[in-house]
């Protein structure tokens, strides 16, 4: 089903030439859910040993799996700001576990490029973090199926 919630947003964006639509086998979400799922698990596996890294993979989850959301609807993003146009139609569109994306993407941001005392990572943000992203990876799980090209 072509999902109406959000649909303002998703005009707008692709009014602003920051999105497009795809076909044929781009417009299939699972390769992008499959990542999703394997960044998670490596995320799980890095939390104890090395928690940037763990944190940049819990992120690049959610966006993989978010990003599968687009995908099966037959949109891509295609200009910069690709990490902002995901969170907003994804925000818009099923709201929920998808709110906590845009926490993520700031966070991992502050961590990649530090730029002041405290951007480091703390160990005790991964586990709340792969909450975060898990909860996102199960519900794009759930929804794709539900989803059908944007119209």
């Amino acid at each position: 089903m072509t999902w109406e919630r959000g649909r303002a947003v998703v005009e707008r964006l692709l009014a602003e030439g920051r999105l497009e639509t795809i076909s044929g086998a781009a417009a299939d979400g699972t390769t992008w859910l499959t990542s999703a799922t394997a960044l998670l698990e490596s995320a799980r596996r890095e939390a104890g040993s090395n928690p940037e890294a763990a944190f940049v993979l819990t992120y690049d989850a959610a966006r993989k799996a978010s990003t599968a959301l687009l995908a099966q609807q037959g949109l891509r993003t295609k200009t910069t700001g690709h990490h902002v146009t995901v969170e907003q139609i994804v925000r818009a569109q099923f709201g929920g576990p998808f709110d906590a994306f845009g926490a993520l993407r700031r966070r991992r941001s502050e961590i990649e490029y530090p730029q002041r005392p405290g951007d480091d990572i703390d160990p005790g943000e991964v586990p709340i973090a792969i909450d975060q992203a898990e909860a996102i990876v199960n519900a794009a799980v759930r929804l794709a199926p539900q989803l059908d090209l944007y119209r």
